[in-house]
């Protein structure tokens, strides 16, 4: 059922599937085609997610099941449930434009970026998928009933970033065998661009609608897509607490740093605009647009090289990370930056650590209060986030798993509190480590930056849920959590777009932190910090709960 359900499901997406290094589905090419979402389309998905579900479920009724295949079951089931929650209750093909567009800009970019043919083989299939723009979206002309406003704004955009994708950046790397081919196909598509962008500046604006999904849809997604028991309710009673106790804490940090950031000024009675005035002067040291790709580099080989000499986490067994511009079609989600792991059926091929570089369209304010955000210190939590000790090692690891569709099953459908809570945790072990352990400036960031964590938690379930303002979540991130105006804008415009994936973090920190105490009361002194996260690295990105049982089961064997 493994093998069936991921190369099933990595066959209605060719997209996907190319990124995860599957190019054949039954001996038919995968690398030129483009996922379609026609009416018999999406009825052929909802019936497979809902037999496959079904025959899970009396699978897992027979007994016997493993823990590994356990943990396989509880990724399929809900990704089942999940899909069948977008395509039948959200109705996401019908109400969000930038699906589309997403769609087709990764369906160009992975080619040229993902290097698992020549370079001419590539072109030839991106040709072929450019063909397909026009049906691609026609069927997203077809499909879309409303849209809320800012999910337009955002398709536009990106639209226009594919626009430019094509003409600026693939148009001029064409190699001449496929250049014929290439501009047949990209008279097509840029054709499509335009009549969609037509299409969503004037029949779709006409058609409004919210993009929240209120508190009925909200709870039913919810454990699917987190893989928890908790409920929304619980966890935003966690977030809540965790956030006063972050804000007293940094508090704690920053008065007696006052005096030595700001000699001969009076420090303020108000603990928050103390702890403001502070953060404020530590902003103030940050790279310039020039200089932040460089700094980003740089950060990424001290983090490294850190992480190397203590020990604590196990080495990428590879080498094969680049810094690169976040694609300009992803930039509506990812305003500051993202991971994208190389294919786990091709592990050796390129991950990208993706940064959004400061729009050259941006005033002197804009950029500056974005580079205040992402100063020296916020620079190098976002570098350990999203590639060491964080996500790119994290995802080296899980390319590993054997067999190779249950790596595919965990690479391919992750659980997001595994994967972001990693992230969120290993930023927290280069503090228990001693990284900068003698700057009270990093320190202080790094809590700024937990409190993102849990203000992504609370922005997202009381948006959902109980009709969260704009100006209340604006209060929230500037106000109480200390973000800069133009990260907070961003999140804002991010939280608007999604819903489930920004608690995430919060919750996987959370259970990451959980899991490593359960190991170190179950084996006592035996227990092993770089033991523990190699053992659970190596598992993928399974559930929470499903990963302490593989913890606590006996050990085959792990890798070197």
């Amino acid at each position: 059922m493994l093998q069936e359900f991921v190369t099933t499901t990595l066959s209605f997406s060719p997209v996907a599937a190319t990124a995860a290094g599957y190019h054949s589905h039954n001996g038919i090419p995968l690398d030129d085609q483009i996922d379609s979402f026609s009416l018999e389309a999406v009825a052929r998905r909802i019936e497979f997610y809902k037999s496959f579900e079904q025959r899970l479920q009396a699978k897992v009724e027979a007994g016997g099941l493993t823990p590994q295949e356990l943990a396989d079951y509880e990724l399929m089931r809900d990704q089942c449930r999940l899909a069948l929650f977008e395509l039948t209750v959200q109705e996401r093909h019908k109400h969000d434009p930038t699906l589309y567009v997403e769609l087709a800009g990764n369906a160009i970019f992975t080619p040229l970026v993902v290097e698992y043919a020549p370079l001419d083989k590539r072109y030839q299939h991106i040709g072929m998928r450019l063909e397909q723009f026009t049906r691609l979206l026609g069927e997203a002309r077809n499909n879309l009933v409303d849209a809320p406003e800012l999910s337009l704004q955002v398709a536009i955009q990106e639209n226009d970033g594919n626009r430019d994708l094509i003409v600026n950046r693939l148009r001029p790397a064409a190699p001449p065998s496929a250049r014929t081919a290439f501009e047949r196909g990209a008279g097509e598509a840029l054709r499509a661009i335009d009549t969609f962008t037509e299409f969503l500046n004037s029949e779709l604006r006409k058609k409004p609608s919210s993009w929240r999904l209120g508190s009925n849809r909200y709870g039913a997604k919810f454990p699917y897509a987190l893989g928890v028991s908790l409920s929304p309710g619980q966890v935003l009673a966690e977030a809540e607490a965790e956030l006063e106790k972050t804000r007293l804490r940094m508090h704690e940090l920053a008065r007696p740093m006052y005096g030595k950031l700001l000699p001969g000024r009076t420090a303020p009675a108000n603990a928050d605009a103390l702890t403001k005035e502070v953060l404020s002067k530590i902003g103030e040291k940050h790279a310039s647009p020039e200089t932040y790709f460089t700094n980003a580099r740089r950060d990424l080989e001290e983090v490294r090289a850190f992480t190397a000499q203590r020990g604590f986490v196990p080495n990428p067994p590879h080498d094969n990370l680049s810094v690169i511009p976040t694609p300009e079609f992803m930039r509506g989600v990812y305003s500051v930056g993202g991971f994208n792991a190389a294919p786990p059926l091709e592990p050796k091929l390129g991950a990208f650590y993706w940064l959004t570089p400061i729009p050259e369209t941006w005033d002197a304010s804009r950029a500056e209060s974005k580079l205040r955000e992402y100063n020296d210190y916020g620079l190098k939590i976002l570098t350990i986030h999203e590639a060491i000790p964080g996500h790119y090692l994290q995802f080296e690891f899980a390319n590993q798993v054997e067999p190779q569709w249950r790596r595919l099953l965990r690479a391919v459908y992750p659980n997001g509190p595994y994967v972001e809570g990693w992230a969120v945790y290993a930023t927290q072990l280069m503090v228990e480590q001693g990284y900068l352990r003698d700057d009270p400036a990093f320190a202080l960031t790094f809590h700024k930056q937990m409190l993102r964590v849990i203000a992504n938690t609370i922005l997202d379930i009381r948006f959902h849920t109980s009709g969260m303002t704009d100006e209340q979540a604006m209060d929230l991130m500037i106000n109480k959590t200390f973000q800069e105006q133009e990260e907070a804008a961003g999140k804002l415009q991010r939280a608007k777009l999604g819903s489930t994936q920004l608690p995430t973090y919060f919750v996987g920190w959370r259970e990451w932190l959980r899991t490593r105490e359960a190991e170190q009361r179950r084996l006592g002194n035996s227990f092993q910090l770089e033991d523990f996260h190699r053992r659970a690295l190596l598992s993928g990105a399974v559930t929470m709960p499903a990963l302490r049982k593989l913890l606590a089961a006996p050990l085959v064997s792990v890798p070197k």
